[in-house]
């Protein structure tokens, strides 16, 4: 089998899907995309598929290691994101041609289902949320929250801070609290929640704020410091028993090995940018030796979670998977449309079954995505400030 040739289509609102086809007619579908820089992205999997046309796409691991080092320059989060793509339409090639899931390709399912959480994103924009009273905010937040219930999720997460000061006053501290109080109250005992930090706290603020959050038993708290920090995860760490996650901008088992020995508990590495299946399979046995639980990140579109889901179901240290597709009752999610069955991602009660279609397990709608892609799109983070106009994390 030979690769022929491929197609990229960037579609709205932030995706970028890339399809490889071969001689023997069997194409493999990957997302290549790296949020708010998807022609970058787009521009590096042109120039490593270059190499790729012409060559036996069965043969990944050779690939794979020639796409990281075949050049002088190495590694960075464009290349990292244009390699996870192309690597993960390699495994549904894979899959295809011997008519099994990838997650038999990986040693087989050690899981028959697979939790999802879902997020509590409030529709009313940043800007105007950052004006409203924490009384009707917290008011939305409840709305959403039960929304999702009502989808039968079971696990919930969300970020409950603005962009914050180096070091924040009570005021803002508290109004944290008070978020994250009204959405445990709301869910109950029996669900679990998670929140997000963005990496919007300062080590100084970390410390502070975490053991204020301690009461409401929460199953992780996600990159409460940016990531050129994690060398002092152990400080955030021992300054509280609630569970640290982080990985979604960490690249490679070379960026994961020394937060690993931190005492994390959570590694959310994103199939689409730390290495595809090929990688995120060695960061996930690596993870493991420390006792290190894995829930990858996945904010993209359907390519990149039924990849995330093909490696869950053969990852003994699995924890829980993030999506944004509006799974559970009913799959209302604008990004479902790029698939032709979405009855795969059927999650009632908060658990995918196990999916047993060839490759990665879903079939693309190759028209919609199409249609899509002539609009297009021009996706980029927002940018927000601190009160003295200084930048803030997003």
């Amino acid at each position: 089998m030979k690769i022929t040739g491929y197609k990229l289509f960037p579609a709205p609102p932030r995706e970028l899907f890339l399809k490889i086809e071969t001689d023997e007619g069997i194409v493999g579908w990957g997302e290549p995309v790296l949020e708010g820089k998807t022609d970058t992205a787009a521009a590096c999997v042109v120039e490593l598929m270059e190499y790729l046309v012409g060559k036996d796409p069965l043969q990944i691991e050779r690939h794979w290691q020639r796409m990281l080092k075949g050049g002088f320059y190495r590694g960075g989060a464009i290349a990292f994101s244009a390699i996870s793509g192309i690597d993960q339409a390699l495994w549904d090639i894979l899959g295809k041609s011997l008519g099994v899931p990838v997650h038999q390709l990986l040693g087989g399912a050690v899981r028959d289902r697979v939790r999802i959480y879902g997020h509590l994103n409030t529709k009313t924009p940043h800007e105007a949320q950052t004006q409203i009273p924490l009384k009707q905010e917290i008011e939305e937040l409840r709305e959403i929250t039960q929304l999702q219930m009502d989808r039968g999720l079971t696990a919930f997460k969300f970020c409950p801070s603005d962009a914050l000061e180096p070091i924040d006053n009570l005021k803002e501290v508290n109004k944290i609290v008070a978020r994250v109080a009204a959405v445990r109250e709301h869910i109950g005992d029996e669900r679990d929640l998670m929140l997000d930090f963005h990496g919007r706290f300062s080590l100084a603020n970390a410390r502070r704020l975490l053991p204020l959050l301690e009461p409401f038993n929460l199953l992780f708290v996600e990159e409460p410091v940016l990531p050129e920090y994690t060398k002092h995860f152990g400080l955030i760490v021992e300054s509280t028993p609630i569970p640290i996650a982080t990985g979604e901008r960490l690249f490679l088992r070379t960026d994961f090995q020394d937060v690993l020995r931190t005492g994390l508990a959570v590694a959310q590495p994103d199939i689409s940018h730390a290495g595809g299946i090929s990688e995120l399979r060695r960061i996930a046995a690596m993870a493991e030796t420390y006792n290190v639980f894995m829930a990858p990140h996945s904010p993209l579109g359907p390519i990149n979670l039924a990849a995330s889901l093909q490696l869950d179901f053969a990852t003994p240290n699995f924890l829980v998977q993030e999506q944004i597709l509006g799974l559970g009752k009913g799959n209302d999610g604008d990004l479902m449309k790029y698939i032709a069955d979405f009855s795969v991602f059927d999650a009632p009660d908060g658990y995918i079954e196990l999916m047993t279609k060839p490759g990665l397990g879903i079939e693309v709608d190759e028209k919609a995505v199409r249609e899509a892609s002539v609009k297009g799109h021009r996706g980029r983070a927002p940018e927000w400030h601190h009160k003295d106009g200084s930048f803030a994390e997003w």
